[in-house]
């Protein structure tokens, strides 16, 4: 049987000491997945969060990190990042971290461990679940050593450099949850934290830059009145 060739694809951007982003994935309607190097969270293996392309280019990339550091996580913030997740897995070995109202979306995947509420991959590295966007939506905030992150998905998208706002699309899965989740999010997030927040897309409002900087000014800036 032939096999098709895959495409071969963008490596993946530096975009700061231990933190990589991967080029927006057809598979996820154009979603932006992130990798944290493992040394920079204490961690066994590397933290992907979402599912990047599954390309050539992002392949050779993870296969020498998994070569240096061992199988990594794969955390899904929604189901928009699902993209090729169970060939990933496959190539790669990754454990797959899922909010549990979505893990039905992921059938024959071997290793896969689900959450409901809240649940700590580690030291400083917490999930939260925020339903809205889809039903089984979450953020990732990581407070280790000099990296202080969170990595809301689609949660929250940018809309200019420096600014978040959540964004009512027709994917939407339930827009009061949504903003119910924002309201949870910013009394469970530490004082002053994030310093940065990571997006799951649209990241060209950010006209250049691709983390939003000050993140705990910006969602202390949220309008979440409607």
């Amino acid at each position: 049987m032939q096999t098709l060739a895959l495409d071969p694809g963008r490596p993946p951007q530096q975009v700061r000491p231990g933190l990589w982003l991967f080029a927006p994935s057809r598979d996820s309607q154009g979603g932006s997945s992130w990798l944290l190097e493992a040394g920079q969270i204490g961690c066994s293996g590397d933290l992907l969060v979402d599912c990047p392309g599954y390309t050539e280019a992002n392949l050779a990339f993870l296969r020498q990190r998994s070569s240096e550091q061992g199988p990594g996580r794969l955390v899904l913030t929604s189901r928009e990042g699902h993209g090729r997740c169970r060939r990933l897995q496959e190539a790669l070995g990754l454990q797959v971290v899922v909010q549990e109202q979505e893990a039905y979306l992921l059938p024959g995947i071997e290793s896969c461990l689900t959450f409901a509420e809240k649940y700590s991959l580690g030291p400083g590295l917490e999930l939260l679940w925020t339903p809205g966007p889809t039903p089984g939506a979450s953020v990732l905030h990581c407070q280790v050593g000099e990296v202080d992150g969170l990595f809301c998905g689609r949660l929250l998208l940018p809309v200019a450099p420096g600014q978040l706002q959540p964004l009512r699309t027709a994917r939407t899965f339930h827009w009061p949850r949504q903003l119910a989740s924002l309201w949870r999010l910013t009394s469970w997030l530490p004082s002053n934290s994030p310093q940065w927040i990571a997006c799951g897309g649209a990241l060209g409002a950010l006209r250049g830059e691709k983390l939003v900087l000050n993140g705990a000014e910006a969602l202390a800036q949220l309008d979440l009145s409607a």
